[in-house]
């Protein structure tokens, strides 16, 4: 876990720890909540968004001590994350493919794809961005059944975290430095899909 983080810290992406699931026993969660909704895919501490560093010596730090921990990368500073149905995302990712166009870094996690682009959290387009939770979009997404858009005050589980069923997530398309794609561009390709 500690070299991925190290490697988004080098892409300037802050994480911060995140539970991880537990197999066996009487929890579900290494967190202290008894049933958690979210087994391991969550953050450690309520106050992830102050924590989340790229800072090396503070995340080897945490790693040390914890070094099962998940990567929880919080969105909205750096990247957005649109969140599809595998299904979708795998049918949108090779239609973008087909077109010639760049996806920018994908990830897989379970029954999910994420795809990382670029944030609108910006201020001269402040207008156009808003506070999401995990299923909450725009209205102009909630047509588009299963399609999470994570902005401000939202984050996602990194690879390679473990998920629930005990595999890691992993990269389809890898961040490789290269800047990431326009939102609205990908959103067109995920909408129609998703539709």
């Amino acid at each position: 876990m500690i070299n991925s983080v190290l490697e988004y810290a080098a892409l300037g992406w802050a994480s911060c720890p995140g539970a991880r699931p537990l197999r066996g026993g009487s929890r579900s969660c290494s967190c202290d909540r008894i049933g958690c909704p979210e087994p391991g895919a969550h953050p450690l501490s309520r106050a992830w968004q102050m924590q989340a560093t790229t800072d090396p010596t503070q995340l080897t730090h945490w790693w040390q001590r914890e070094p099962e921990a998940n990567v929880i990368l919080p969105t909205g500073r750096v990247f957005d994350v649109f969140d599809v149905p595998l299904a979708a995302g795998h049918t949108a990712l090779a239609n973008m493919d087909s077109a010639g166009v760049v996806s920018g870094p994908v990830a897989t996690g379970g029954d999910r794809i994420l795809f990382f682009v670029a944030t609108r959290n910006t201020s001269e387009d402040e207008d156009e961005w808003w506070s999401c939770a995990l299923d909450f979009g725009p209205s102009s997404i909630e047509e588009m059944p299963g399609l999470r858009w994570h902005c401000r005050d939202s984050y996602v589980l990194a690879p390679p975290s473990t998920l629930p069923t005990g595999q890691p997530g992993s990269w389809l398309r890898p961040p490789d430095g290269r800047p990431l794609p326009d939102p609205l561009r990908v959103l067109d390709w995920l909408a129609d899909t998703c539709e």
